[in-house]
């Protein structure tokens, strides 16, 4: 039985309701929000350890909830919506969502996502080593940071744990369908780009060029390394 806290965030009361049903059997603590400025407020006052965070709602919306969220806080967030389209996906995904469950859904697929994302946060391969070393860049996890050229950059979460898994491994290519399973731990089928879109991100905040004695290089067809130059 768990003794972690979710915060249902859906402006709809009978999803809060039953979620919540779910989740207290499950032994949750549940804390709720109408809306994205009390999603906001409650992520600050309850601490959750996780957050079932819906898209169509008023005042704010989910995507801008997720956010303000990661200015703060690195807390897991499951997105949820009526919405199926892709780019609803990708953009939760690139913002720095854990997972994505399309309504109508499961009950206790929502409580077996949560429970997913919960295994991966304490036993992880992150956990083992704070540091990494390489000529001029330094990446730090359990900061979140990175310092090169003389400068400390911070990353997102899923802009470290995915620079983190490359560069703990330099010279291996992971391709793209790899990445989504190891960094979202789910596979995302046609939502590739996402990884695209993060490693553009990365590369831009390392400041990587042909010059830098590393790089994040594309691997045609397949996906990407780290690669530290001779």
């Amino acid at each position: 039985m768990s003794s972690q806290t979710i915060l249902i965030v859906d402006d709809e009361e009978k999803i809060r309701e039953i979620l919540a049903l779910y989740f207290v059997k499950e032994g949750f603590q549940v804390a709720q929000a109408v809306d994205g400025v009390e999603a906001i407020r409650k992520v600050d006052q309850v601490k959750p350890d996780v957050i079932i965070l819906d898209i169509m709602m008023p005042v704010l919306d989910g995507i801008e909830v997720c956010r303000q969220i990661r200015k703060f806080s690195r807390v897991p967030i499951i997105m949820l919506s009526a919405r199926a389209e892709e780019e609803d996906r990708i953009v939760g995904l690139e913002l720095g969502a854990d997972d994505y469950i399309a309504k109508p859904f499961n009950p206790r697929e929502v409580v077996a996502r949560v429970n997913a994302v919960l295994r991966r946060i304490p036993n992880n391969e992150f956990t083992s080593a704070n540091q990494l070393h390489f000529p001029d860049l330094h990446i730090n996890i359990a900061e979140y940071t990175i310092t090169t050229h003389g400068r400390t950059v911070p990353l997102t979460a899923k802009e470290m744990e995915l620079l983190w898994c490359l560069a703990s491994r330099p010279g291996q290519t992971f391709s793209r369908e790899i990445l989504l399973e190891k960094i979202w731990g789910y596979t995302y089928c046609g939502e590739t780009r996402t990884i695209d879109n993060h490693i553009r991100r990365l590369r831009q905040k390392m400041e990587a060029s042909e010059t830098t004695p590393w790089d994040i290089k594309t691997v045609w067809g397949v996906g990407y390394r780290f690669e530290v130059r001779e």
